[in-house]
């Protein structure tokens, strides 16, 4: 069984795939050692390690030498967050797609955001097409089609299960809706949406078994992994700074476990 096929497997409501996103090769070898069926890259974790803010301001080549560190960091299968495609047009997310087949990942989420000076939803048809395109440009690639409806307060659930058929006849093989943690829309959203639904967590949100129930086939913890990461940094800086102590760094991974895992 490829990368691809096993990883396509793994979105079964059942036994929902979890993924616990990580930002580089130590984080997704730290995650993959906790037992992950599957490595996610987090946008956000990526552009923050590299020094720019999430939302389109990392380059593409920056991400695809990034992702390809982290795929040979582990030996699951990795899927990668590319935001909205890195291009302006269906060429350029086809030519993504192709970098991310490239760089051993067998799966990314494509978000239908635009950023810019005029943010909002990208137009249906458009990011139909970008889709067909990413498609035809890595037929293998596990494609997670994000729809940001919610995300962004258009808490309409008609319009988002227009924007998942639409998506799924252009090609994805997935639907991800963030912002989305009550039970009566995600059950709604999963009977509805005739492929895998994906639901983003963090605190507060339903746990891993309850989205089972309501028929989640994956779910992500996002950028909340890398959030809470920087912030014992912060923390530990914070306090170090002020009351001269260090108590923020208990509970740490040891430096003898931690050096051994990235040198296996």
């Amino acid at each position: 069984m490829t990368d691809a096929t096993l990883f396509r497997s793994l979105h079964d409501p059942a036994d929902p795939l979890v993924l616990v996103n990580a930002w580089d090769a130590a984080s997704a070898r730290i995650v993959a050692a906790a037992g992950a069926r599957a490595v996610a890259t987090t946008s956000a974790g990526v552009a923050w390690t590299l020094g720019v803010p999430d939302g389109d301001a990392l380059t593409r080549d920056a991400m695809l030498a990034h992702l390809a560190r982290v795929v040979a960091a582990v030996d699951v299968p990795v899927t990668a967050d590319v935001e909205s495609g890195f291009g302006a047009d269906p060429d350029a997310v086809a030519e993504t797609l192709r970098g991310v087949a490239a760089a051993g990942a067998v799966g990314v989420n494509l978000e239908d955001t635009v950023r810019g000076d005029s943010p909002g939803l990208r137009a249906v048809a458009d990011q139909a097409e970008r889709i067909a395109a990413a498609r035809a440009a890595a037929p293998d690639v596990y494609i997670n089609a994000r729809i940001d409806t919610y995300l962004r307060g258009a808490n309409d659930l008609d319009g988002t299960l227009a924007r998942a058929r639409a998506y799924l006849d252009a090609g994805a093989s997935g639907i991800f809706v963030p912002g989305v943690v009550d039970a009566a829309t995600i059950t709604a959203l999963a009977a509805a949406i005739p492929a895998p639904l994906n639901i983003l967590v963090g605190p507060g949100a339903p746990s891993v078994a309850e989205l089972a129930k309501l028929g989640v086939a994956r779910v992500s913890l996002g950028s909340w992994v890398a959030e809470a990461a920087y912030t014992v940094a912060r923390r530990a800086a914070e306090e170090a700074f002020t009351a001269g102590t260090y108590t923020s760094l208990d509970g740490a991974i040891g430096y003898g476990d931690l050096n051994a895992l990235m040198s296996r």
